[in-house]
């Protein structure tokens, strides 16, 4: 595994409120009486269309990160916006789609690392977007869209092939940067909610944000709801295949976002408080009760079945129990908000009794 694991002036939300009532022409003359639920409904429209809606004053901090070129500890570092960004470098495909939610599809002028499910409800819209590469891309190739702002993965803030630049060299050129709170050390799910807010904040876009937020944390508790009858939380360890005949175990002890979002579906990383590599045969004695490997675009099913044929393997209950469940690559690492569209696909597959 690659350590990049390890790693829209200012856009102001309109809002067209129309008030519709009954006008009078000349010499014409109104019913003889108006209901008193009427007058309330025209009241009520009355101060819905004179009530601003709130906005942000500039300047706006957001208490962001920065790490050293080639580093892993997360320090804190302000970013100040004396207006709103008017042009975002994308640096994945899920965060991409995250400013896609937000109304800012004409800010982005660039996206990298085209890869992973698509969010089909902002799919027409992505696709408009100019795609600088299906892969990771570089410093320069984020230089050339001549962003004001660049967005999304902390891992790949660094000075190396595939990352866009460290946040200070990027900094020191005038460029603000914003890296997702989901993605350092410590994030959780819950950190996606964090990483809308800010985000409404700079955009000056909090009311969509805050219905965004309100629209995935309804998402979890829906999740959450079918799954509160299952009392026996499940282990589970993952394979990072992509040759169905090298069996290769990531431990994944330090990705706490990936670890955390795989407790909305009741399963917890056999190998969390692992740091290093994980053999073979310390998989089959551990045992856990599911095994989870990447859908590389369709070539999951392979993975599997050379799996359970695996003579290695055949003593493990994942195995005997065909429990094999394959996820999309930005469900467990894009440390996006669309990681839930994977945990429902997976709590789905894993139950469909309760999904029926």
């Amino acid at each position: 595994m690659k350590k990049v694991w390890m790693t829209v002036s200012a856009l102001t939300l309109m809002v067209a409120l129309s008030a519709c009532g009954n006008t009078t022409k000349s010499g014409s003359s109104e019913p003889a009486a108006t209901s008193t639920a009427t007058a309330q409904a025209t009241a009520v429209a009355t101060a819905a269309a004179t009530t601003p809606v709130e906005t942000v004053t500039y300047p706006v901090t957001i208490q962001n990160f920065k790490k050293a070129e080639g580093g892993t500890t997360w320090e804190a570092k302000e970013q100040v916006f004396d207006k709103a960004p008017e042009r975002i470098m994308a640096n994945t495909r899920p965060a991409a789609e995250l400013l896609l939610h937000l109304g800012l599809g004409d800010r982005i002028v660039g996206v990298g690392a085209n890869f992973g499910a698509p969010d089909k409800s902002v799919e027409a819209e992505y696709a408009k977007l100019n795609i600088l590469s299906d892969s990771y891309v570089g410093k320069e190739v984020t230089l050339g869209t001549n962003p004001d702002l660049v967005f999304g993965r902390g891992g790949l803030f660094d000075n190396a092939d595939w990352g866009v630049g460290t946040v200070d060299s990027i900094n020191s050129m005038g460029i603000k940067t914003y890296v997702l709170e989901s993605s350092i050390t410590g994030g959780t799910y819950n950190s996606i909610y964090k990483d809308i807010e800010n985000a409404g904040e700079i955009f000056n876009v909090k009311e969509k944000a805050d219905e965004f937020i309100q629209e995935l944390k309804n998402r979890q508790e829906a999740i959450a709801s079918k799954l509160a009858g299952i009392k026996e939380e499940k282990t589970f360890a993952y394979l990072h295949m992509s040759d169905p005949k090298q069996v290769y175990v990531y431990a994944a002890g330090k990705e706490s976002f990936f670890n955390d979002s795989f407790k909305m579906v009741k399963l917890n990383n056999a190998f969390e408080n692992v740091d290093g590599e994980v053999s073979v045969e310390k998989l089959i004695e551990t045992n856990p009760d599911v095994l989870i490997i990447p859908d590389w675009e369709g070539g999951a099913e392979a993975i599997k079945e050379a799996l359970y044929a695996n003579p290695q393997l055949t003593s493990m209950k994942a195995i005997q129990n065909k429990q094999i469940y394959a996820v999309d690559y930005n469900y467990m690492f894009g440390y996006g908000y669309n990681t839930i569209d994977g945990m429902e696909l997976l709590a789905k597959e894993m139950y469909p009794d309760l999904f029926k």
